[in-house]
């Protein structure tokens, strides 16, 4: 089946007419854990999956490893301690470092966030010949539970990076990682100021913009899925905005046959990654 496109404020202005598409581990538990730290709570990494891909990341800079002594000692075994040693402190120690709630599983990493691309980084991986590229557009997606999981879905489905606005987006903090289940050291994270801008400089890239609307007339699946692709996801509840919704170039929804019409937006955007995933 042919895709449709959406009319929108790039294609038909007030004439009607088309207009062009806009181009040996340290015993320091009195010291280091019961004290605390001078680091802010959002400084560390914690939950075993999230630290164990932060510590096998090379490109992570890594300042301070807290867990307990069978955490370490598995870490050990894995091979995990080559570029920085163990601070071994209990469990309630652990817990003093971070925000109230946080299941750490017995480890936190003290490191700084991973660097960002920037948009033209993210803009060239459509360029290359055949490229089918993926990535995510977030709009006001402000849950860092959210975000995890929608990375940890990005990364199993071959979704390169989310494009995110600088405002109204979480930061790389200890919850946006356990939620992403380590993820966040496959998956690009790109800052923008102006996601309607940000969208026009894809677009010039060859990236298909496809807006996920559970109001829209065409399944995602009926669409030519082809090429370089940016899916926009919403936030929950108010959905995208206005301008957003203007620069994508079709708008497509999910299947959906249950009492049900609507998911969360990380579960929707894990369906719609695996349906890009299966027609690339």
């Amino acid at each position: 089946m042919n895709k449709r496109k959406q009319p929108n404020a790039r294609d038909t202005g007030k004439s009607g007419q088309n207009r062009r598409k806009a181009p040996t581990h340290h015993k320091t538990r009195a010291r280091k854990a019961s004290k605390g730290s001078s680091a802010p709570q959002d400084a560390y990494l914690y939950g075993l999956h999230a630290v164990s891909a932060a510590l096998a990341n090379s490109a992570r800079n890594l300042e301070q490893l807290i867990c307990t002594t069978q955490v370490a000692h598995n870490l050990v075994e894995a091979r995990l301690t080559l570029r920085i040693k163990p601070d071994i402190a209990a469990g309630g120690e652990i817990s003093a470092l971070l925000p109230p709630g946080a299941v750490h599983q017995g480890i936190a990493l003290k490191t700084p966030s991973l660097p960002e691309p920037d948009l033209n980084a993210i803009a060239e991986l459509g360029t290359s010949p055949q490229s089918n590229a993926r990535v995510a557009i977030l709009d006001q997606v402000t849950d860092p539970h959210n975000v995890g999981a929608i990375l940890r879905s990005a990364a199993v489905f071959g979704v390169s990076a989310i494009v995110m606005t600088e405002r109204n987006s979480p930061p790389q903090s200890g919850v946006l990682a356990k939620s992403a289940s380590g993820a966040l050291e496959h998956v690009s994270i790109c800052r923008v100021g102006n996601l309607a801008r940000a969208m026009e400089t894809l677009a010039k890239q060859s990236f298909t913009m496809i807006g996920l609307d559970g109001d829209s007339s065409d399944e995602l699946s009926a669409l030519d899925l082809s090429g370089p692709i940016a899916l926009v996801l919403g936030a929950e509840g108010a959905g995208m905005r206005r301008l957003t919704r203007e620069y994508c170039d079709w708008l497509a929804k999910l299947p959906a046959s249950g009492p049900m019409r609507s998911l969360n937006v990380s579960n929707a955007a894990a369906v719609a990654f695996y349906e890009l995933a299966r027609k690339t």
